[in-house]
This record gives C-alpha cells, structure tokens and sequence, in this order.
C-alpha cells in the first residue's frame, strides 16, 4: 500500500482543494462591478471544479487506507478583483508544485492510478492558473 508520506500529500492536497473551492465561491458570491461580470461565473465554475477534485483524491485515499481531512487551508477571499486573482494565481501555483510532488511520489512507489488521477487534476490546476493570470493582465 501506500506509504505515510504519499498519503500526507495527498491530505495536503484535499486541504487545498477544500481552501479554493470555497474561496473561490466566496468570490463569486461577493465580488460586485463592472469587473465582476467578467469574472463571477469563472470563479464558481473552477470552484465547482476544485470540490470534485477534493472529492476525488478523498476516494483514492479513503481506498488506499487513509482518512481524508475536513480541514481546508486557510481561506483568502480578498477585497480587491486584483487581491482576489493574485491570491488565487499564487494557490494555483503551490498545487501545481504540489501535484509534481504527488506524480513523482506514487510514481517512485509504483501507484500509477495516482500518478494518473494527479496528472489529470495537474492539467485542470495550469488551465486555472492561466485564467487567473490572464484575467490580471486586464487589471
């Protein structure tokens, strides 16, 4: 099975995914302005998309033996448009190192139906990213 470091990662990641799901929501719900139409529905749609990768990685972990975590890292709504997306870009950046870390791991331990889930959600995490920072780049 899986070791205990492989299985605190993939925590990690749950905390993550639990953190910007409901950030972004947050920002979807109160953001307001002209700038906001823009960016309102993009927020609650990757939020939507990070709760079913928490969900996901709660699977693989609950099949590898371990217990998911309820407990979200900590949670930066911003006050700003431009507060919101820099925050956002920079927690799409720490996923993706993250997710690296998670494929090389179970890569090393020989788990590649986590290697694979962790690809799959890597791909979403730089598509995420990449609205971010192209949304700043208009602010």
């Amino acid at each position: 099975m899986a070791s205990k470091e492989l299985m605190d990662l993939l925590n990690q990641a749950i905390a993550r995914e639990i953190q910007v799901s409901i950030q972004y929501m947050w920002q979807h719900v109160l953001w307001k302005g002209v700038k906001g139409f823009a960016v309102k529905e993009e927020f609650e749609k990757i939020a939507i998309e990070e709760m079913k990768h928490a969900e996901a990685i709660a699977e693989r972990l609950a099949y590898l033996g371990g217990r998911p975590t309820t407990k979200p890292d900590p949670i930066f709504v911003g006050e700003t448009l431009k507060e919101m997306l820099e925050q956002d870009a920079k927690d799409e950046e720490s996923a993706i190192e993250l997710y690296r870390r998670i494929i090389k791991k179970a890569q090393e331990e020989d788990d590649y139906t986590t290697a694979r889930l962790f690809r799959k959600i890597l791909q979403d995490e730089e598509e995420h990213h990449d609205t971010f920072t192209g949304l700043l780049e208009d602010i």
